[in-house]
């Protein structure tokens, strides 16, 4: 495989055809990439120690992994040009990806103020909500002038509606018509994503026309807005099954890491949304 040239600013290979909702599983097992076709959505440190790589069967997405450095450092440790050789190697190696998330500064209270939340530690970047979006449009900006060749998303941040409408702006401002981006990511709605307030986000920002990516949706949320979305991801599974004993016939003690079980699962999360959205979760056969 060769690493990417030029590609154009259209829909990626193997993206889902408008009107389809493409859900991606997601995974910190990358050998699953060989294992099955169904979109994969994998955090790009999972490759950083990679000596034997797996070529893709099916799509798959690239996560940046900025919440558990933003938590644990309270900044971004991993320069942007780094962050770009990092696609460049997963791209040669493993085959083309949809697309790759930006190194983003999410805006939850927990990554912001730092602290304790659900028994896990936050560093805190003590920063404001206005600094994570202007470093977030900043650091958008300089991967793609490093690599305007890769498939890289912006992702909008805030907490509220005039906050995400507010870095819509700073991307307008900056040039960035987020309208003509293939995928748009809508950070920091993960633990909203199945309230009101979550669904009149999404909606807000589905309206300007962006193509939307949910990151961390789940069920509820899906069922409330996953036919305003272009995707959404979820690892959901894994605690899911870490609750549960594992299935007949598996000699593990649950199946928080079982590629069986997350397929099982992605099967009935999928069978679980209305049809009445006439949201189509795709697979590759679909696309």
């Amino acid at each position: 495989m060769t690493q990417p040239t030029t590609l154009p600013r259209a829909l990626p290979a193997g993206a889902p055809a408008a009107g389809r909702m493409r859900f991606y599983l997601t995974t910190h097992k990358r050998h699953w990439l060989r294992l099955t076709d169904v979109p994969l959505f994998l955090k790009s440190e999972h490759f950083d120690r990679a000596v034997k790589w797996d070529e893709a069967r099916g799509p798959y997405a690239v996560d940046c992994g900025g919440f558990m450095e933003l938590k644990n450092e309270g900044t971004w440790t991993r320069p942007p040009r780094k962050y770009v050789d990092d696609l460049r190697r997963i791209w040669e190696h493993v085959g083309p990806y949809d697309w790759a998330a930006q190194q983003d500064w999410m805006c939850e209270e927990a990554i912001i103020n730092g602290g304790w939340f659900s028994g896990q530690h936050f560093v805190g970047t003590h920063l404001s909500v206005a600094e994570h979006q202007r470093r977030t449009v900043q650091n958008f900006l300089e991967l793609r002038s490093l690599a305007p060749d890769l498939r890289i998303a912006p992702v909008l941040q805030g907490r509220s509606i005039p906050e995400y409408e507010r870095c819509a702006e700073l991307f307008d401002k900056a040039g960035v018509d987020l309208r003509k981006e293939p995928v748009v990511g809508l950070g920091s709605v993960c633990r909203l994503q199945s309230t009101r307030e979550g669904a009149a986000i999404v909606t807000a920002m589905a309206a300007h026309g962006f193509k939307l990516h949910g990151f961390g949706f789940k069920i509820l949320g899906l069922e409330r807005v996953g036919h305003l979305l272009a995707s959404a991801d979820s690892a959901a599974w894994s605690s899911h099954a870490r609750r549960r004993p594992p299935l007949p016939g598996h000699t593990h003690k649950n199946c928080a890491n079982c590629i069986d079980y997350a397929l099982r699962w992605r099967t009935r999360v999928i069978d679980a949304i209305p049809t009445h959205h006439q949201t189509l979760l795709t697979d590759r056969s679909a696309a």
